[in-house]
Parts: C-alpha cells; sequence; structure tokens
C-alpha cells in the first residue's frame, strides 16, 4: 500500500508564495509521473503541474511563471513552489503519483488534498 501525505497549504495574502510538498510512501518500485492537481468549489479537478521521473514537466497556463514542480526521486518526494499567488489559485490541492507498487504494472495514487487559500 502507498500512501502519498501532502503539506505546506494555508492562507496567504495575494501576491505571496506558498510551497507545497508531498511525500509517497510505502511498497514502491518506482515513480513515472508526480504532480498537482488542484479543485476549487464547484469546479472540476484541474491539473496545476506534473513532472516525470526524467524530468520532464507541465504546467497549466494559468501557472506557468508562477509555479515550479520538483522531485526529490530519492525521497520520493514533489514539490510545488508557487509565487505571485492569485485569489484564483484558491482550491484544494491534491498530490497525484503513478507509479509502480508490484512488478507488474502502474497504479495511480492520490493524497489527501490541501487547502491553499489566496485572500485579495
Amino acid at each position: 500500500q502507498v500512501q502519498l501525505v501532502e503539506s505546506g497549504g494555508g492562507l496567504v495574502q495575494a501576491g505571496g508564495s506558498l510551497r507545497l510538498s508531498c511525500a509517497a510512501s510505502g511498497t514502491i518500485f518506482s515513480i513515472n509521473v508526480m504532480g498537482w492537481y488542484r479543485q476549487a468549489p464547484g469546479k472540476q479537478r484541474e491539473l496545476v503541474a506534473s513532472i516525470t521521473n526524467i524530468g520532464n514537466t507541465i504546467y497549466a497556463n494559468s501557472v506557468k511563471g508562477r509555479c515550479t514542480i520538483s522531485m526529490d526521486s530519492a525521497n520520493n518526494t514533489v514539490y510545488l513552489q508557487m509565487n505571485s499567488l492569485k485569489p484564483e489559485d484558491t482550491a484544494v490541492y491534491y498530490c497525484n503519483a503513478v507509479l509502480r507498487d508490484n512488478i507488474y504494472v502502474s497504479r495511480v495514487y492520490w493524497g489527501q488534498g490541501t487547502q491553499v487559500t489566496v485572500s485579495s
């Protein structure tokens, strides 16, 4: 069984910064991709950023230039540095991982979510 544990959310004023962390633990053979999604009230969950095990990254247009995703492969941890935060960034942020917890197939895991609130 694999667990994703997130930390770093909170309340910040517009223009401020936050750094989210997500550590994967348990039986992990390899990690393919880790990423962050977010879901605001009344909206669908959307990709914020993702990073592969070889460092390829994808960012949502809404966060390009303001967010940086990085991965510490040795510790199965992904980070999301968010700068110049806007009220529209307010959402629950979920960590996501596509990884192998066995020798055969990859599975998708989700964290429990961490609230990010940006006040104007």
